[in-house]
């Protein structure tokens, strides 16, 4: 049976997430500053169970969890401690809520962190800052329940198995409550199916399949064998990604989304499986619903 997600935010219902910007954060006295994201926090956790809430009420399975629910949390002069905020219980009690009630509707909860993410970079500075945002993202993962850290494998810098085996290091490195969680996804510029399916596979972490950025960067595998290596990379539900290009595949920029998903780009060998499926349009919810009515879901 296909879960199918919904990522991060919505189109037309009213649950919103909030955040905010350094610059405005840096004009506000520490106390006042503190106060708002602590507000900005709240607000944030309310509406995560009020998108869990929908989701099981609209038969949806997955729901993505934008990476800034703690505004700024990891911010070089604005980072901040959870547990140190003004309405820190309430915020965590609200997470605990989620967590239960995700469990209980059957809601799937994942997180796909920004680009900037970068586990192959050779300056550790960076690769600093991503190990502080993954662990950030795989703390709130604990208290929601969500049980995927989706990123990217980063640059190829002219030698992706080089790249690679600086990302195995780092991986090594990493606490195991990170590593349960961590996935890669495939991209549409650097690495394909391909380059990571071996990857996955010696490094024990599950590969996301995201079949719109293999159809962008193809390589010498079909859809049929990629779907079938992916699923073998998964000690749970396997999760993968489907997507449209906004001006068709004869159109210029494939690798935007378009609003909706072309009932022909989702592939025929994943319907007989159980997986999740996040659908990444524009339309966000009214995109799900549709395809899931073309799909008999």
């Amino acid at each position: 049976m296909i879960k199918l997600g919904l990522c991060c935010k919505f189109q037309v219902e009213s649950i919103k997430f909030y955040t905010t910007t350094a610059r405005y954060i840096s004009k506000l006295t520490p106390k006042l500053r503190s106060r708002k994201i602590s507000q900005l926090c709240l607000q944030n956790s309310k509406s995560l169970l009020s998108a869990i809430n929908y989701c099981g009420d609209n038969k949806i399975g997955c729901f993505r969890v934008n990476s800034r629910i703690l505004p700024l949390k990891t911010h070089p002069n604005y980072g901040y401690d959870l547990n140190l905020l003004e309405h820190a219980e309430e915020i965590k009690n609200f997470f605990e809520l989620c967590k239960q009630t995700a469990k209980k509707r059957g809601i799937r909860l994942t997180f796909h962190p920004d680009q900037f993410i970068l586990l192959s970079s050779k300056d550790q500075a960076i690769t600093n800052k991503s190990i502080e945002e993954l662990i950030y993202q795989s703390e709130v993962s604990e208290l929601i329940g969500a049980d995927v850290i989706n990123i990217h494998a980063g640059g190829g810098y002219g030698d992706k198995i080089s790249a690679l085996k600086i990302v195995s290091r780092v991986l090594s490195k990493l606490d195991k409550k990170i590593l349960n969680k961590i996935t890669f996804e495939n991209d549409d510029r650097v690495y394909t199916p391909a380059d990571l399916l071996g990857f996955c596979k010696d490094n024990e972490i599950p590969f996301v399949y995201d079949v719109h950025h293999h159809r962008c960067l193809p390589d010498q595998h079909s859809i049929e064998y990629v779907t079938e290596m992916a699923l073998k990379t998964w000690n749970r539900e396997p999760l993968f990604h489907v997507s449209s290009p906004k001006f068709g595949w004869n159109g210029s920029k494939l690798n935007s989304h378009h609003d909706y998903i072309d009932i022909n780009d989702f592939p025929r060998c994943w319907l007989d499986l159980n997986i999740t499926v996040e659908v990444e349009a524009k339309a966000k919810e009214l995109a799900v619903k549709k395809i899931a009515g073309q799909l008999g879901l």
